[in-house]
């Protein structure tokens, strides 16, 4: 990695000005239309504008402003988390959003180094009460809350 003297914050720059300009690409087949009359390629690109703006400054502030370095990544986290996440979109419907859910908090949480398996599943559990809440009973989604040998 380059010796910047901020590195976390040119980085975080980097990443703006790239989904600003992501965001322009994206938007730029849609039509831009006037303040007045807004088009669908209006927001897009505004937003983009700003994001490359507010990168371009948190980049240049980063040149200049002494700090730590980046410590080294750490894969156990990133591959438990998004392993999770993977599980939960591919056992959903079969197992049900309630379960699904409270495997996806508890698995998550194993991240950590602060791991508590009993105040991962407590979370586990009320945010699934709130998932259920949420997407069955309110946006009535047709989601199964429990695998169909239960229910």
């Amino acid at each position: 990695m380059a010796d910047f003297r901020h590195s976390k914050d040119f980085w975080s720059g980097v990443l703006f000005i790239a989904i600003g300009a992501t965001a322009i690409a994206l938007g730029s087949k849609y039509t831009i239309g006037t303040a007045a009359r807004m088009g669908p390629g209006y927001f897009p690109r505004i937003l983009g504008i700003l994001l490359i703006a507010l990168g371009a400054i948190v980049t240049v502030r980063a040149l200049r402003k002494g700090g730590e370095k980046v410590p080294p990544w750490k894969w156990r986290p990133i591959v438990i988390v998004l392993g999770s996440v993977v599980l939960f979109g591919a056992i959903v419907q079969p197992v049900g959003i309630a379960l699904s859910t409270v495997m996806l908090i508890v698995g998550s949480s194993a991240a950590s180094t602060e791991f508590r398996p009993r105040e991962a599943l407590l979370a586990g559990v009320l945010l699934a009460a709130l998932s259920v809440a949420v997407f069955v009973v309110g946006l009535k989604l047709q989601l199964p809350i429990w695998p169909a040998f239960i229910s």
